[in-house]
């Protein structure tokens, strides 16, 4: 079994090798991943670099249905337990994982993802209160033990807990502001625990700062 990473100060990281680089992107709502993971790609394109951009939850078919199944918003007989959520962020992961990812850093592809493991530790752990440990160990299952080489954790400000409103659009983003409270003091506490792999991103600079930034560290992972 893997060493839970929560009894350590830090944990181990993917090493980057000639079988591909995968880069995630974190964040609550608005805080901009979408748009800088956009960015990137754009960006390692034009250096001629292989790219494939994926989503979480979703980027397969099946991951696509369970992405309706947790987002929906029209209210069913059948409220979705905490541990119900935890689980289909799991089995949608796994699903990405084996049908898209892997094979995408297996042929050398550097494969961007809005989203990923963190975003489980952060929202169904820290949010709602999910054993770190438990959501840990189900998703190294899920996963093969795949971890990104990189991830960027966006917010505003040194303390990274501020982000522009927005109108909810779906089940979870309906939550309430001490829940997002939990969660981006979660992804804090997150880039802690594991400084090989998470950067955190001050994006109060704006776009293009934010971009050029995240660019650097890039880069310096691709000449490693």
């Amino acid at each position: 079994m893997n060493k839970d990473p929560f009894l350590i100060e830090s944990a181990e990281t993917a090493d980057c090798t000639d079988d591909g680089l995968f880069i995630s992107f974190e964040g609550v709502e608005t805080s901009g991943k979408t748009t800088q993971s956009d960015l990137l790609v754009s960006w390692l394109r034009t250096r001629g670099c292989k790219v494939i951009q994926t989503r979480e939850p979703g980027g397969s078919p099946l991951a696509e249905s369970i992405r309706s199944l947790l987002l929906q918003t029209e209210e069913e007989e059948e409220e979705i337990t905490r541990e119900t959520e935890t689980l289909l962020f799991a089995a949608a992961r796994s699903q990405l994982v084996h049908n898209v990812i892997m094979p995408a850093l297996r042929s050398g592809c550097v494969v961007v993802c809005d989203r990923y493991l963190d975003s489980s530790l952060a929202y169904q752990g820290f949010g709602l209160g999910v054993s770190l440990s438990d959501i840990w160990d189900i998703n190294l299952f899920a996963t093969d033990n795949l971890l990104p080489d990189m991830t960027f954790v966006l917010g505003r400000g040194p303390d990274l807990l501020s982000a522009d409103d927005k109108p909810a659009a779906d089940r979870i983003e309906a939550r309430d502001d001490e829940f997002y409270r939990r969660v981006r003091l979660g992804y804090i506490s997150l880039a802690r625990r594991f400084p090989e792999r998470i950067v955190p991103v001050d994006t109060s600079g704006g776009v293009r700062r934010t971009a050029k930034y995240i660019r650097g560290a890039v880069s310096e992972l691709l000449s490693e």
